[in-house]
């Protein structure tokens, strides 16, 4: 068990989402940032699709109520094990009764801790991750106790590299993304805009989305309701422009001017209010 003494800003179990069933109007949910919470399980030999910890902003306190072998990817919090620090994409060891502790931000938004073998919470329609409304839990809580797969073994070693994250990963403003259905009744020089302007992220971010704070002209017509996904951006009506992410609903009424790559997501996941980011077509 893990022991959870502080739940920080906003932390949730995570996986790499909820598959098949849109059609029921059930979103996708799952890590925002595949490719750091895939590293770290896959430097732990988990498989990729293991429950791993989102934590959003730091702030999370941690009790180990038994030796757990972790890794975490992602962000930086300036982590410490016991009031020492520790480095990211490496696996270390947690005695029982380590506190684990996540403090300032350095950089990215959002981090992942994977432990050996996966957090065993609940699966509901095939996936771990809490979402309000399918899952009984929807974030951390503090005393709340965390069942872990015990039965997993590891291959420990005493001298394990670190892996280092791409810089880009965290601090490009480039977003990398493909034309969207709805991309080519846009006018040629609001196609120019789109990938040529820089765009703010508003204080208006979350699971579902996030909706910039520059807006372009938009001279096109209202739409039927459409099938809408996970990095498909949208144009309002007021000209704004609103980015959907893991959690987003399945369909949308206006316009879909581009869709993100898993790249440009992942991308976008790292980044917060007032961070700055362009369009880059594939």
């Amino acid at each position: 068990m893990i022991k959870v003494l502080s739940p920080g800003f906003y932390a949730a179990m995570q996986d790499l989402g909820r598959i098949g069933y849109r059609t029921m109007g059930v979103p996708i949910s799952g890590v925002m940032d595949s490719y750091s919470a895939k590293l770290a399980n896959m430097l732990l030999e988990n498989s990729l699709n293991e429950a791993v910890l989102e934590v959003f902003f730091g702030g999370v306190r941690l009790k180990f109520l038994e030796d757990s072998y972790l890794c975490i990817s992602g962000a930086d919090f300036s982590v410490e094990l016991n009031d020492e620090s520790i480095k990211l994409n490496a696996p270390f060891l947690a005695t029982k009764g380590s506190e684990l502790k996540f403090g300032k931000r350095k950089y990215g938004a959002r981090s992942y801790v994977a432990v050996k073998g996966g957090l065993d919470v609940e699966k509901v329609l095939g996936s771990r991750s809490w979402y309000q409304g399918i899952t009984s839990r929807m974030k951390l809580e503090k005393e709340m106790k965390i069942p872990l797969n015990t039965k997993a073994k590891y291959s420990w070693g005493k001298e394990r590299g670190v892996l280092k994250t791409p810089k880009d990963h965290f601090l490009s403003e480039e977003i990398e993304c493909s034309r969207g259905p709805e991309f080519d009744l846009l006018s040629s020089d609001l196609e120019e805009v789109l990938v040529a302007q820089q765009f703010t992220i508003s204080g208006d971010n979350s699971r579902m989305g996030y909706r910039l704070k520059e807006g372009i002209p938009n001279n096109l017509e209202s739409m039927l309701t459409s099938a809408v996904l996970p990095g498909t951006v949208q144009l309002t009506p007021s000209g704004k422009l609103v980015v959907l992410m893991r959690d987003c609903q399945v369909t949308g009424g206006y316009p879909r001017v581009l869709q993100l790559t898993e790249e440009g997501i992942n991308r976008l996941a790292q980044k917060t209010t007032n961070d700055t980011l362009r369009f880059v077509l594939k």
